[in-house]
């Protein structure tokens, strides 16, 4: 077979015009497996929160350090680790930080006193930060055209899937062995996916031709080899600022090429995971507050995950026939609508945990959404700096919203009015997308080519972005 490849653009397209092939479906799976383990790994302190909380007489000022200390965790991670996949490679760093949350997870279970335990849920909270942006890169890259809009929502699938299965399973460990046992079996699950994935998961092909590492002809070709296509005979000729540190890659987020798209998706971010961890984290409680029992908050929180579990599926499959910043703020919208609503209904507990479902789809999918299009705006060397960056700001914004729900609900405001102030950080986000749609769209020719999948051609979030 001869060798028709023979530069980034024409290889991407080659790429985008065959078939999935089993080797590219195993590296999606392999994202989905560790986008799993993150959502049980972030969601186990909620999960074990009230065991906790008898265990050492804690306050709820005190459970809310513990709370936000794996959340501050993963906004450092965000920032300062996830970049260096943009140096070292995406696989590198992926298997380093499911050493570091593991490792992490398992002592938090031998933890003595509430600091340590705090001390234990920061270093878990970096390993994870540093891996979320690595996995859906690499799920994006090796999608075909037809599939990569789902295949990089599925990611926040595994998330929601993780979070959902992980709480069912504490429920029984603890019942059986104690909160700490959670820890420590959670810790041992993430570890032992580290064979699997040091023996199958493949690095990123755009990050061998930015960095262009020792032997990179020779390790592309092999990536190339799997997915049925012809070899390079040579790498494309390397483009300036092909092989860039972190601070180039911070100052090329700020360039003026990409500075107002980077903004919008900051805000984005903040916005976004500003509302979805109110909703997550709030939910149960202001359920029971609004008149539901004990049991149907539990279960409204439940309910919140599965619905996830649907919406982040289901936004992939709608950008692959519209244009995704179309889809996103349609799923923004509904959910600000859903979210004034919800408390509205709660005189009626069947139907209040009907529209508990649709919003767990809705507040999920705008979440899989924002992560879907960041890595659409920013050329391969530094797209996980330029994703990590917008994850570290959204950070800020979960870790805010909790906190700052308590003193409204101190001074006296219903449930109903919490619920429909958050609600208006999704239309915020809504007005966000759609400016950055227009950002893109106005973007000069200098600055990349426009992105089919966002501005509106059906299709996919490409392998090559803007500038390549």
């Amino acid at each position: 077979m001869k060798s028709t490849a023979t530069n980034s653009a024409s290889l991407a397209h080659t790429m985008e015009g065959k078939p999935m092939t089993f080797f590219q479906w195993r590296a999606i799976g392999l994202c989905f497996l560790i986008n799993m383990l993150d959502g049980f790994d972030v969601m186990v302190m909620a999960f074990t929160a009230a065991s906790v909380s008898a265990h050492w007489s804690l306050k709820g000022t005190q459970l809310g350090y513990l709370l936000s200390a794996g959340l501050v965790g993963m906004t450092v991670g965000s920032l300062f680790v996830a970049p260096w996949a943009d140096r070292i490679g995406r696989r590198p760093l992926v298997l380093l930080c499911i050493v570091v949350a593991g490792g992490g997870m398992i002592a938090s279970g031998y933890a003595t006193t509430p600091t340590h335990l705090g001390l234990l849920r920061f270093v878990t909270g970096l390993g994870i930060g540093g891996i979320l942006a690595s996995s859906y890169v690499i799920a994006g890259e090796y999608a075909s055209k037809r599939w990569c809009s789902l295949a990089i929502s599925l990611q926040a699938t595994g998330y929601a899937l993780g979070a959902t299965v992980g709480g069912f399973i504490t429920v029984r460990i603890i019942a059986i062995s104690g909160w700490e046992s959670v820890f420590i079996y959670g810790g041992v699950a993430t570890l032992a996916t580290l064979p699997v994935l040091y023996a199958w998961l493949p690095e990123s092909i755009d990050f061998y031709l930015s960095r262009r590492p020792e032997g990179a002809l020779a390790r592309v070709n092999a990536l190339i080899r799997k997915m049925g296509m012809a070899p390079l005979q040579a790498l494309p000729a390397e483009t300036a600022g092909g092989k860039t540190g972190l601070r180039d890659s911070l100052a090329y987020l700020l360039s003026p090429s990409v500075r107002r798209a980077t903004a919008l998706i900051w805000v984005s971010f903040f916005l976004i995971l500003f509302g979805f961890y109110f909703v997550m984290s709030w939910s149960p409680r202001l359920l029971v507050a609004a008149g539901l029992s004990n049991e149907q908050g539990i279960t409204g929180g439940v309910l919140l995950n599965l619905g996830g579990i649907v919406g982040t599926s289901l936004i992939g499959l709608l950008a692959g026939r519209l244009a995704l910043y179309k889809v996103h703020a349609i799923y923004l919208i509904a959910t600000a609508v859903l979210m004034s609503a919800l408390l509205s209904l709660a005189g009626n507990g069947g139907l209040t945990l009907v529209v508990a479902f649709f919003l767990g789809v809705f507040v999920n999918g705008c979440v899989a959404g924002v992560f879907a299009m960041t890595p659409m705006v920013y050329e391969s060397g530094h797209r996980v700096t330029g994703l990590g960056w917008g994850i570290g700001m959204g950070r800020f914004g979960s870790i805010l919203a909790p906190l700052a729900a308590g003193p409204l609900i101190d001074a006296r405001w219903s449930p109903g009015q919490v619920y429909s102030l958050y609600a208006t950080a999704f239309v915020l986000a809504a007005i966000t997308v759609v400016l950055l749609h227009f950002a893109i769209k106005r973007r000069p020719a200098e600055g990349g080519r426009e992105d089919s999948a966002f501005l509106g051609d059906r299709g996919r979030v490409p392998i090559t972005t803007y500038g390549e």
